[in-house]
């Protein structure tokens, strides 16, 4: 890997491609290329997540998805590669029930507001579902695994949870969206 790396500006994607991990080029507009991107741009705003105040368990487990999301990554760069396991998937469901079960029940929808380390996971939240989006999308021009789709969706629903837990974290709350129909009373 380091062979690979010494040399960042190589300058052969100034046509407008882009080197996968097999060896083959294509263009940068490729849904491959659109996934990929989408799930470096996931891991990074994660990045950012992880400069906040953060439980030591949610930080140990969001270092655990940066490293997933890497494979996952990888696994999108080289056609026909599995690097995530569908144990990767099990452990965010796990996280998932073990986060949500310390949560109030929801009555009404949630701004994606509160504490910055809560808006950051929301951030990471909708990039994870684009990129989801984007896994989906290739999926259907190019056969895939089952993992990186599936990742993607829980990992989502996990950092909804995670915003809801760090909006807690030093006693604050949701932020609730105030619907004008719902404060009627009525059923427009």
């Amino acid at each position: 890997m380091s062979n690979r790396l010494s040399q960042i500006a190589t300058r052969t994607g100034d046509n407008g491609t882009t080197g996968l991990g097999d060896n083959t080029r294509v263009s940068k507009s490729n849904p491959r290329v659109h996934a990929m991107g989408d799930v470096d741009e996931l891991n990074s705003n994660i990045g950012v997540l992880l400069c906040e105040e953060l439980p030591a368990g949610v930080r140990d487990l969001l270092v655990e998805v940066q490293q997933q999301l890497f494979n996952l990554g990888g696994e999108l760069s080289i056609p026909g590669y599995e690097l995530l396991k569908p144990e990767a998937v099990a452990r965010l469901d796990a996280a998932l029930a073990q986060h949500n079960a310390q949560l109030p029940r929801l009555a009404e929808f949630i701004l994606p507001a509160g504490s910055r380390a809560a808006a950051q996971a929301h951030v990471c939240r909708t990039v994870a579902r684009r990129a989801e989006r984007a896994v989906v999308a290739l999926g259907l021009d190019e056969p895939l695994n089952d993992a990186p789709r599936q990742y993607l969706n829980r990992l989502s629903d996990l950092l909804f949870v995670l915003a809801r837990v760090l909006n807690r974290m030093n006693g604050g709350d949701d932020v609730y969206w105030k619907s004008e129909r719902l404060a009627r009373g009525t059923a427009d």
